[in-house]
């Protein structure tokens, strides 16, 4: 296997100015919690979830690497802050509780009645993946930059819950394309009156051995530009890549830094 890649970025509603195999499928890491928040956000609107719900820790597959929630001492969380938790750091434990909550079947319907394929969830966060165990998918998720694109569009055309817009801005990942947009990690989305800068960002990215994805959409006065960038390589066959694939990213982030501050007619 080589190193691969999946990109395509673009305004809004108009032909993309960058593309790379848009449609090729590749494994994506938590990307595909895209799909577990606006499924969360369409079911508080419905009423089919509460806000307020109390979620244990201890109803999801427990896992401790990505995120906070498995090193606090609050064992309940309301469900809008369990959406929080992974928005802000992508936090397994917490998706797992809520896609124990949802179902995981109900988070691909949703994807099917949005026409999101080939983005999708596969199975819950898990510390190691057994390749012979039926029960577990042999990855997260799955996705390619023009199912990643559909989903920021209808994002920002409103078909998708406006509080997810809330949750993606908390993502404190900026290391990769969202590195050349000089944000504060910890403090950008200008939420409680704080100064969000010169760019708006919503994001959410992906990591893991062989993997590194980002997608999002970024605003800078009237212009908004939507962007997903997957790249996936075999550590074993192709030797430690990461350093190439997260300069490549960052320097796409400052092509779209670049036109977002010179936009062309």
């Amino acid at each position: 296997m080589t190193l691969r890649w999946s990109t395509q970025i673009g305004r809004v509603g108009a032909p993309p100015w960058l593309s790379e195999d848009p449609s090729l499928l590749l494994p994506a890491a938590s990307i595909g919690k895209l799909l577990l928040l606006g499924l969360a956000a369409e079911m508080f609107e419905m009423g089919t979830l509460a806000r307020e719900e109390p979620l244990h820790r201890s109803d999801g597959v427990f896992v401790r690497d990505s995120g906070i929630w498995h090193a606090l001492s609050q064992d309940v969380l309301p469900a809008v802050d369990v959406c929080r938790l992974i928005g802000l750091v992508s936090d397994n434990l917490a998706t797992n509780v809520l896609l124990q909550r949802v179902g995981l079947a109900s988070v691909e319907e949703y994807a099917d009645r949005l026409r999101l394929a080939p983005l999708a969830l596969l199975d819950y966060a898990r510390g190691s993946r057994d390749p012979a165990d039926p029960e577990v998918a042999e990855t997260l998720s799955v996705a390619s930059a023009a199912s990643l694109i559909r989903f920021m569009e209808l994002l920002d055309s409103g078909r998708i819950g406006a509080e997810v817009r809330e949750w993606l801005s908390l993502d404190t990942d900026l290391s990769m394309v969202a590195d050349a947009f000089g944000l504060d990690p910890l403090a950008h989305n200008g939420i409680g009156g704080g100064d969000p800068g010169r760019f708006t960002l919503l994001q959410k990215t992906g990591t893991n051995e062989g993997i590194r994805a980002d997608t999002g959409l970024v605003h800078a006065g009237g212009e908004r530009t939507a962007y997903a960038v997957i790249a996936h390589w075999d550590e074993a066959t192709d030797g430690d890549r990461l350093p190439e694939v997260v300069a490549r990213m960052r320097d796409i982030g400052r092509q779209i830094r670049d036109r977002l501050e010179s936009p062309t007619p």
